[in-house]
């Protein structure tokens, strides 16, 4: 099964040096053009940024103008002193943009300490300026906390790979629901590549699991990209996999991957990492 559709193109690295894998830099405008094409061109329909990804939003509003291209563009509300309507309006004139397909929460502990922007996100999408409103999370804990407290929201977004799976519970609810899904981290911020001779002691406890992921692509002749984007691609609750790419040819990896899927549940069920904390990057510091 073609799961091109499902591909969300993340732009973080068309704004910040980003990724424990990356050794590009940053995307330059001209890269981020060719990029931009290429995946409106293999049936990619929407983009994901943040005010918070550094000059994203302005990289992606001057290939979107220049290009004429046009995709459902999901940004997010950062943690800031300017309220919902400001911030969202900065947005629209970085991007070029008169709406969004989706605006998140892109800080939930912000978010808790000042609840009342939820009310700015609302007024948004009553005014028709954005469709879908939601959170950007991190752990289950953030979504019960909304759960608890009847928050409605239509679209959230999640990590979720084959070492991270602690929204499994939520998925098939969120969907009888009618919540969109978008997940990301389906390569762990580039982790699932990296050398492992050269991981960091902080991620030493992480390597049988990486050393597993390994040998069973050898044994099955698949790449781990295939392994890893194929076992998120394949879940069917989630609506959208974001995909960070600093080149073409990385999305026309991802894109033959998305086409051309692998079962790996097996894999899967071989795999349950004790270490959550080390699950999350902002821990590997």
């Amino acid at each position: 099964m073609n799961y091109v559709h499902k591909l969300v193109l993340g732009t973080v690295q068309f704004g910040l040096n980003y990724g424990i894998n990356n050794h590009s830099g940053q995307v330059k405008q001209e890269e981020a053009d060719k990029i931009l094409q290429w995946a409106k061109r293999s049936g990619i329909n929407t983009l994901d940024t943040s005010s918070a990804y550094g000059t994203s939003e302005c990289v992606l509003g001057k290939s979107l103008s220049e290009n004429d291209l046009h995709f459902q563009i999901v940004s997010k509300y950062p943690q800031s002193d300017e309220n919902v309507a400001t911030v969202w309006a900065s947005s629209m004139e970085k991007l070029q943009q008169k709406k969004l397909y989706g605006y998140l929460v892109h800080h939930f502990e912000f978010y808790q300490s000042h609840p009342q922007l939820w009310e700015g996100m609302k007024q948004l999408k009553a005014e028709g300026k954005v469709e879908k409103i939601g959170f950007s999370l991190y752990n289950t804990d953030q979504l019960q906390y909304l759960l608890d407290n009847g928050v409605e929201f239509d679209i959230l977004q999640f990590p979720y790979n084959l070492f991270d799976r602690q929204f499994d519970v939520y998925l098939s609810p969120l969907k009888q629901c009618g919540v969109e899904v978008h997940t990301r981290s389906a390569f762990l911020q580039g982790l699932f590549f990296k050398d492992l001779d050269s991981l960091s002691w902080q991620l030493e406890p992480l390597k049988p699991y990486l050393s597993r992921i390994r040998s069973y692509c050898a044994t099955h002749s698949i790449t781990i990209e295939q392994c890893a984007l194929s076992f998120v691609l394949q879940k069917n609750f989630i609506d959208g996999v974001l995909i960070g790419v600093d080149n073409v040819n990385q999305l026309q990896n991802n894109i033959n991957v998305a086409i051309h899927t692998v079962e790996v549940n097996e894999l899967a069920e071989q795999i349950n990492v004790k270490e959550t904390s080390l699950l999350n990057p902002s821990n590997w510091l």
